[in-house]
């Protein structure tokens, strides 16, 4: 628990091998602390404190979003974000199946409303390949600057706790839930793995280079945490 003037500021903390915290403020407001192993419990207190307006302000923030989505039904009036934009779902009834995206809704022709969750999710697949395929080309011209380079090459799967991934040997995954997100949080994700090719740990030397690449990174990571949720 810290406490910022008269606010007390719960957290969750946990603690993994790495060189620097993080904090980090979940959609639901809750506070969770990622501390290297031997950070000592006051330091991790004192710096949650010295954060203590940003995570308030953020609260704040999340508190005037609407409410999560209840579990998805794949069922027309459903509302679903693609691209950082809501849709509305419209299930028709057509031999040839597939998903149009028109006027604020995503028309969805199935053969039976059975096929709805394969149809759309399949669609939504293949538009985070292609769409993620065009950012990582803009993303990577503007990362060559930096002396940042890789073949473009990723892999989709979806991740219960990341939105993108880099092993040692530069392969990059991404989750596919990020066609959610507008551009310039799917832009945000794919330099912030391109920047462990140079950087590979959370250490202050990548940051430094992130800031360098992307100085409103922050800023675009918030956003995306609000705009979408992992899947659970």
């Amino acid at each position: 628990m810290a406490e910022y003037g008269t606010t007390r500021i719960p957290y969750l903390l946990k603690r993994m091998e790495r060189r620097t915290l993080s904090i980090e403020v979940k959609p639901d407001g809750t506070v969770q602390v990622t501390a290297p192993l031997d950070a000592a419990e006051h330091e991790i207190r004192w710096k949650v404190e010295k954060r203590g307006s940003w995570i308030l302000r953020q609260q704040r923030e999340l508190a005037k979003l609407p409410p999560p989505l209840p579990e998805r039904r794949y069922v027309s009036g459903e509302s679903w974000r693609y691209l950082g934009r809501q849709h509305r779902l419209r299930v028709l009834t057509g031999d040839a199946e597939g998903v149009r995206v028109t006027r604020g809704e995503l028309l969805v022709t199935t053969k039976s409303p059975e096929r709805v969750p394969r149809v759309l999710d399949h669609w939504l697949r293949a538009r985070a390949q292609a769409v993620l395929t065009d950012r990582m080309a803009a993303c990577l011209e503007h990362a060559g600057h930096f002396g940042v380079q890789h073949s473009g090459d990723f892999s989709l799967r979806l991740m219960k706790t990341q939105w993108g991934s880099c092993t040692r040997a530069g392969r990059l995954t991404f989750n596919p839930r990020l066609i959610q997100a507008p551009k310039d949080c799917m832009d945000y994700v794919i330099l912030h793995e391109l920047c462990h090719l140079k950087e590979f740990s959370h250490s202050a030397a990548y940051y430094q280079l992130l800031g360098r690449v992307l100085p409103d990174w922050r800023r675009r990571w918030e956003r995306l945490n609000r705009l979408v949720e992992l899947p659970q």
